[in-house]
């Protein structure tokens, strides 16, 4: 949270207004291991930093006016992610799968909640949310196996086989930057098979991602854990 800090310090004293905000900080199922604050990793990178960082540059986002965007890069990880509301830093036991399942899963409940807030702000900045499918980029290096140089073949071949290539992957967080017609709220991802792949379109997140009672509630726990209060 320190560096979040300094971070954002530093971007909103170069920059006074800013347009577009991406959050696509990530780590996936790495072994069990904590932030410098003692935030399980995933969970405290993926999910606890993008909220941190985009409290404090909010008001140089919404100074840009109209047009201003902050989009979140989720997965769709978070169809089967579950918030461990009893246990949100996996302390009594760890499943990485799951509470990268999680931390994906807050990405979406961040960006319902934040554009809830702007709207009751009467603010023109919007917030959106995307997805990369599955691509091949070095995020998979602790997919167990990976490290085993047989294995690790396998499943680099694997990855070329059914993923994209990360250019494509990008595209769908492109398109939810900079499409003129795309609307607050909305959430991009390939229209290929199971969203795997293919060109950015407008994609459904599953129903738990739409309760509004859980993205009222993340943010109130966000906001304790992180110690940030933003101006909306």
């Amino acid at each position: 949270l320190a560096q979040i800090t300094d971070a954002a310090a530093e971007a909103a004293e170069r920059f006074p207004r800013i347009d577009l905000l991406i959050n696509n900080a990530g780590v996936m199922i790495p072994p069990k291991s904590t932030t410098a604050d003692g935030f399980e990793l995933q969970f405290g990178t993926n999910h606890l930093g993008h909220f941190a960082f985009t409290g404090q540059v909010l008001d140089a986002v919404r100074a840009a006016g109209d047009g201003s965007r902050i989009v979140n890069v989720s997965s769709i990880a978070h169809q089967a992610g579950k918030m461990r509301w009893d246990d949100l830093q996996w302390e009594r036991s760890y499943n990485r799968s799951a509470a990268y399942g999680q931390s994906k899963l807050a990405n979406l409940l961040f960006t319902y909640e934040l554009q809830r807030r702007l709207d009751a702000a009467e603010a023109s900045t919007i917030s959106l949310a995307a997805h990369p499918g599955v691509s091949a980029t070095e995020l998979v290096r602790h997919v167990p196996g990976a490290n085993v140089p047989d294995l690790g073949q396998v499943i680099e071949g694997a990855t070329k086989l059914f993923a994209q290539p990360a250019e494509d992957g990008a595209l769908p967080t492109l398109r939810a930057a900079t499409d003129p017609g795309a609307e607050a709220g909305e959430y991009y991802g390939p229209d290929g098979f199971r969203e795997m792949r293919g060109n950015p379109v407008v994609v459904q997140p599953r129903p738990h991602a739409l309760r509004a009672s859980d993205q009222s509630r993340l943010w109130e726990i966000s906001e304790e854990l992180t110690g940030v209060q933003f101006s909306i």
